[in-house]
């Protein structure tokens, strides 16, 4: 047991983790635990609440580290962890708020001037109370494709949807987000591909 180099593969690692080497999990969070983060941050809004889902994230990746196979990369099996965590924490916050449908809710933006006037932090903040107004999937999906820049083949990976699953509900997630955010849709999706 004893600290380990980037060198020492993934695969390696897990293998000292199931004999009980805890240098090693210590090695896979540190080797992963800012990208965990990244990801997380895009669906966690509350910044003291991130360090508990990403905590979260690697308690479940440590009980089911037998589970792990081999058949892809460590990584993405810790990602696919990370991305359901979230998920299910949009789901649960959905329930226990009561969220606003999306049809509800008005942001009174009257057209591109307004957009073109705010600056980007502004811009930002209304990007993420309009996700937060989204269904959980499509915050999930929107979050995986349009922020993260996975492909559809990518995404449908780490939700276990099918790929033409996750191009409707991109579609339909970014469909929501422009009413939410009154854009009109001219009849087409440029820049939303």
């Amino acid at each position: 047991m004893g600290e380990y180099s980037e060198s020492v593969a993934d695969e390696r690692l897990v293998e000292l983790v199931r004999e009980g080497d805890e240098d090693a999990f210590t090695a896979l969070v540190l080797r992963y635990k800012r990208k965990v983060l990244i990801t997380a941050s895009r669906f966690v809004l509350d910044r003291y609440e991130l360090d508990d889902v990403a905590q979260e994230i690697f308690i479940k990746v440590y009980k089911n580290i037998d589970s792990y196979r081999g058949d892809a990369p460590f990584g993405h099996w810790l990602m696919r962890i990370a991305v359901r965590t979230c998920y299910d924490l949009l789901r649960s916050r959905r329930r226990e708020k009561g969220n606003i449908p999306i049809e509800d809710v008005d942001f009174a933006l009257s057209g591109p001037s307004v957009v073109d006037s705010l600056s980007a932090l502004q811009a930002k903040d209304l990007l993420d109370k309009a996700l937060a107004k989204l269904k959980p999937e499509d915050r999930l999906i929107l979050t995986l494709i349009e922020l993260e820049g996975l492909t559809s083949r990518e995404a449908a990976g780490l939700t276990g949807w099918s790929e033409a699953n996750v191009k409707v509900r991109s579609f339909r997630a970014r469909q929501a987000l422009k009413k939410l955010l009154g854009v009109k849709d001219e009849g087409t999706d440029e820049g939303w591909s």
